[in-house]
């Protein structure tokens, strides 16, 4: 039998925990909304940084049993499971596995949250739902493009629910912008957007050829991916690698064009073009474009991207942005504010992100946590739960997901090609260009398969 959500009136104030914390978490968006009781097994695939804030963030605002973890880094593993155990109501520890597929053959997961390299997403993402999971998964939902659209057959097939995590879609800030800026017509008509990433992120490095710890399944890590050589652990320096992830195009544009479609109503951009490269920091081994310009075009406007991995940003106050430019005024968003300037030298409009750390004080004994986008986690965290037991699809929904995902895919393709490039989703080709329709699936290292052989 399918729980039920309820609703309540906010004097009314639940006193039970996790009515509590939805109440506390959804009160920046205006809504009431609070969740039955229904415990939820979850597991989570990655136990880095991310992957284990995420799971904090589900944990602090829903009846969950963290069931299972995995990671092919032992000591990240034993670290999450002992965090786990002191941070779930049960305090049990969670089984701990090494091998993903072993994990999800158990077939005893409602929801597998997936933090891993970009590399893997497709294949766990495919597989747990197969296993029977719905999915927190973490952007780019893919490395190429015939993965995203094998994730996103998949869900269909299966019925399952996927959140992706452009959390921008449940920021309470930009929320409010939408509906009082965008939606109620104050930038008049809309014919350019500018986005922008300026953080000095680029790992600048060029280390020397490295003995891979015992503790550390680097084979497996490494996966369907080319197998580089071992240079240290590479937790948090594998978006470095093209082989691993989609560049700073993959791991920044997507957020903010995301954010972009999601404000504007967009769907697949009609033709996408991008220049750039490795400009400056040429002594580094990494392989992705320290420099990029990529155009995103659709009828009659459109989204230009740029970012620089050195210098200083053209707006100190808006370094990772969106700049949205009406004929009657501009929308400037990012995860710490927003801000509307009308163009008739009317009262600036700004708002800024919103904290929550009285509700949650353990989110200041988290270690690395983003604060500013603890509570755009919890939002969304909650809307998964409510897409589930009211059988509708997640406000970041796996197809808003591979839309996202895949433009900046072709982002950097144009990049490579030197062309623009035109993707017919419906075929699943790049229009008229059989070099670029051949990139659209990447090469798997054996015994790995790719999905689209098996699914599309």
């Amino acid at each position: 039998m399918k729980s039920t959500p309820f609703y309540i009136n906010r004097r009314k104030f639940l006193k039970g925990t996790t009515a509590a914390l939805a109440l506390s978490s959804f009160g920046a968006y205006g809504l009431d909304l609070v969740y039955s009781q229904k415990k939820w097994n979850v597991g989570l695939i990655g136990c880095g940084w991310y992957g284990k804030s995420d799971l904090f963030k589900l944990i602090q605002v829903a009846h969950v049993e963290v069931v299972s973890l995995c990671d092919v880094d032992q000591k990240h593993l034993e670290e999450a499971a002992n965090l786990v155990s002191q941070r779930q109501k049960s305090r049990k520890k969670p089984r701990l596995y090494q091998d993903y597929r072993k994990m999800l053959a158990e077939k005893d997961l409602d929801i597998v949250l997936i933090g891993s390299p970009d590399h893997w997403h497709a294949l766990q993402a495919i597989e747990s739902m197969e296993s029977g999971a719905h999915l927190y998964l973490q952007k780019p939902i893919s490395l190429d493009i015939l993965e995203g659209e094998a994730i996103l057959a998949t869900a269909r097939k299966l019925g399952k629910k996927v959140q992706v995590g452009t959390q921008r879609r449940s920021t309470p800030h930009l929320i409010e912008g939408k509906k009082n800026i965008v939606d109620a017509g104050l930038l008049g008509k809309i014919s350019h957007v500018e986005m922008c990433c300026y953080y000095n992120m680029r790992w600048n490095a060029n280390p020397p050829v490295q003995q891979v710890p015992d503790h550390f399944d680097y084979d497996f890590w490494s996966g369907p991916a080319p197998l580089r050589p071992f240079i240290g652990l590479p937790h948090g320096k594998w978006r470095a690698f093209m082989e691993y992830g989609n560049g700073i195009v993959g791991d920044m544009c997507v957020h903010m064009l995301d954010a972009v479609r999601w404000m504007l109503g967009l769907g697949w951009p009609k033709k996408i073009s991008s220049t750039g490269g490795i400009y400056v920091q040429k002594d580094s081994i990494a392989n992705t474009s320290d420099t990029q310009t990529a155009i995103f075009e659709f009828d009659e406007l459109n989204c230009v991207w740029q970012h620089r991995s050195w210098g200083t940003p053209t707006d100190p106050e808006y370094p990772w942005a969106f700049f949205i430019y009406g004929e009657k005024g501009t929308f400037k968003g990012s995860v710490f504010q927003y801000e509307f300037i009308p163009n008739n030298g009317g009262k600036t409009i700004k708002r800024e992100v919103v904290y929550e750390r009285a509700q949650y004080p353990e989110d200041l004994k988290e270690e690395g946590i983003e604060l500013h986008t603890a509570p755009a986690t919890r939002g969304h965290m909650l809307d998964l739960l409510d897409s589930i037991e009211n059988d509708r699809q997640p406000v970041a929904d796996v197809e808003q997901g591979h839309i996202s995902t895949a433009s900046c895919i072709m982002a950097n393709l144009s990049m490579g090609l030197n062309r623009p490039l035109v993707y017919n989703p419906q075929k699943q080709i790049i229009v008229d260009d059989s070099k670029a329709t051949s990139l659209l699936k990447r090469k798997y290292r054996g015994p790995w398969q790719h999905p689209s052989e098996s699914i599309l």
